[in-house]
């Protein structure tokens, strides 16, 4: 009896643990499409707030890494100075993987459409949970 008990304690703590994951993905697919939106409408501000302000926030491109929302703030300024050179993003999620109630793990192709080129590469985020909210605390994009 006492066996049986553990088992159904331990099935419904799994249930209620997988019911939680595509309410996190899909909380973490929004942000993701409102800063392609931001992105595409020349807000870097607004394409920001996908990222944890915090001094450890830290990003991974081919010049290092940067560390900092407000240091990545400035890098992406200096990168894209106008929309011209933003051009269009389109984010393709390969893969979101809930690690616990508190973070994640992003895999996704990007990809830019400007009138001169068309750069495109992938990017791994790492998210946590902040205040009750998903940011992303690293973005490794190349």
């Amino acid at each position: 009896m006492r066996e049986s008990i553990c088992l159904l304690c331990l099935l419904i703590w799994a249930s209620c643990c997988f019911a939680q994951l595509p309410e996190e993905e899909e909380a973490i697919r929004k942000i993701l499409s409102t800063q392609q939106k931001a992105w595409n409408e020349g807000d870097i501000h607004g394409f920001m707030e996908g990222y944890w302000r915090s001094d450890s926030l830290a990003f991974i491109g081919s010049r290092g890494i940067t560390y900092g929302w407000q240091a990545t703030l400035e890098n992406y300024k200096k990168s894209y100075p106008d929309k011209q050179t933003m051009g269009t993003l389109t984010f393709d999620v390969l893969r979101v993987e809930i690690l616990s109630a508190e973070s994640a793990f992003v895999v996704g192709k990007w990809h830019l459409k400007r009138k001169k080129d068309e750069p495109q590469g992938y990017f791994t985020l790492l998210w946590k949970k902040v205040n009750d909210s998903w940011v992303i605390v690293t973005d490794h994009s190349s």
